[in-house]
């Protein structure tokens, strides 16, 4: 556990627009031609460093499918951020955000940090959706928006980036309570929690002749 803390994020978002293939260019550096369609949730992890802290992220993809909405809801209660992807390229995947930021609202703590993404912004022939229409989205639902290209790797970094340093800043501020389980956030190694004690007898008789002393 050589982190200051352990960030869990959720990847969200329909079916086809570039969740894993976003994932795996931020984890790995690689992009796949031809990904398999994600059954359920798939994980991975990286870490980074905010603020002179190393901070583990701990991802989680989940499949854009009706027939595994229940289980991938579970995974919204455990997380501190949700990346909300849609595809640049299809019009449908862009019409469906509203229902999205629903269900992640109606499924998480109050504290969770949302991140609009438009992915596959590499396909400048293929848009269908402006930048600028992503942005108002964005804007009339209080949501930080970017636009990401995992085949190039285009930003990809900045929108893990983006979301760690708010989180970060929260967790600083006290805005998350970590005592709770369920948060999203866990403490490592680099930042123990320091037990205070209540003195020994002897000890007490000690501190309190010290303070009588007539020296």
């Amino acid at each position: 556990m050589d982190y200051a803390y352990l960030f869990k994020y959720i990847i969200t978002g329909d079916m086809g627009v570039g969740k894993s293939c976003l994932m795996m260019r931020f984890i790995e550096g690689k992009f796949r031609e031809n990904h398999d369609i994600t059954i359920g949730v798939e994980f991975g992890s990286k870490k980074v460093v905010n603020d002179d802290q190393t901070i583990k992220l701990q991802i989680w993809d989940t499949a854009g499918q009706e027939n595994f909405r229940s289980l991938t809801r579970s995974y919204y209660r455990a997380a501190v951020g949700a990346l909300l992807v849609y595809d640049v390229t299809r019009r449908d995947t862009f019409l469906l955000l509203e229902k999205w930021i629903h269900e992640v609202k109606e499924n998480s703590a109050a504290h969770l940090t949302m991140l609009l993404i438009g992915n596959k912004s590499d396909c400048e022939d293929e848009r269908e959706v402006s930048f600028f229409e992503g942005d108002q989205f964005a804007k009339e639902h209080g949501l930080l928006f970017l636009e990401t290209s995992a085949k190039t790797g285009s930003y990809v970094d900045d929108v893990f980036m983006q979301m760690t340093k708010i989180v970060h800043e929260k967790v600083k501020n006290k805005e998350i309570d970590l005592s709770n389980e369920a948060c999203g956030v866990r403490m490592g190694s680099e930042n123990p929690v320091i037990l205070k004690t209540k003195p020994l007898k002897e000890d007490a008789k000690k501190i309190n002749e010290s303070q009588n002393c007539a020296c």
